[in-house]
């Protein structure tokens, strides 16, 4: 559980390098080809359940689950306690952001800034692959559990659960308590905002990569 929640590393390819596609090569592609290169990043995002055991031993290897009906990949790194929380309760959680594509994939981290990320579960202002990681799912042959207070998840957010609905606004303001969240403060000097804005809220770059999020819930605090 270390390695989740400092910069997301062991985004790379078990057994080889991975290469992200640069921004000056990602406008060049044509459509059919960022979303194959959105594709192929992401599966070498981060080593998935049919891994080698070996593979999945590595400093950073996580066996990755995947539901069918929302494509929301997830690990648990270390398991909560307590009870889980409804809509309508306040969530308050830490997280590292990542993107599965661009030199720099980090993107931001609320780690030790000493404010955590809160809102109300189903309130709308936050992405639906965070709150679906943290609720859960269930289904017949795939069920997301619930995240549990003090657990820690690594999950991988497709674009339709992630900002998508950004771009598809009349006026997108991409600013914290404007849009939908997160999104990394803009007068943050770690340069955080400005690669979120890149892949997140860029007109035009016509498709998002996939998020990748460590997620830390927290209890009543």
């Amino acid at each position: 559980a270390s390695v989740l929640l400092g910069p997301i590393s062991g985004l790379q390819q078990p057994g080889g390098t991975h290469r992200f596609p640069t921004r000056r090569t990602i406008l060049s592609l044509p459509p059919k080809a960022l979303i194959a290169a959105a594709t192929g990043a992401s599966s070498a995002a981060i080593i998935s359940a049919s891994s080698s055991s070996a593979n999945a031993a590595t400093p950073n290897g996580l066996i990755l689950n995947k539901s069918s009906e929302s494509g929301l990949q997830w690990a648990d790194a270390k398991r909560g306690t307590g009870q889980p929380l409804t809509p309508g309760m306040v969530a308050s959680i830490d997280y590292s952001m990542a993107s599965t594509v661009g030199r720099q994939p980090q993107i931001y981290t609320t780690k030790d800034k000493g404010v955590p990320y809160r809102w109300t579960l189903g309130d709308g202002s936050t992405i639906a692959g965070i709150e679906l990681a943290i609720l859960g799912s269930s289904g017949d042959d795939d069920s997301i559990p619930p995240m549990l207070p003090g657990g820690i998840r690594r999950v991988i957010i497709p674009a339709n659960l992630g900002y998508q609905s950004i771009l598809n606004e009349k006026d997108p303001k991409c600013i914290e308590g404007k849009d939908i969240g997160p999104i990394p403060p803009k007068n943050n000097s770690d340069g955080g905002y400005q690669r979120w804005y890149q892949f997140y809220c860029n007109p035009r770059i016509p498709y998002q990569p996939d998020i990748v999020l460590d997620i830390k819930l927290y209890g009543k605090r």
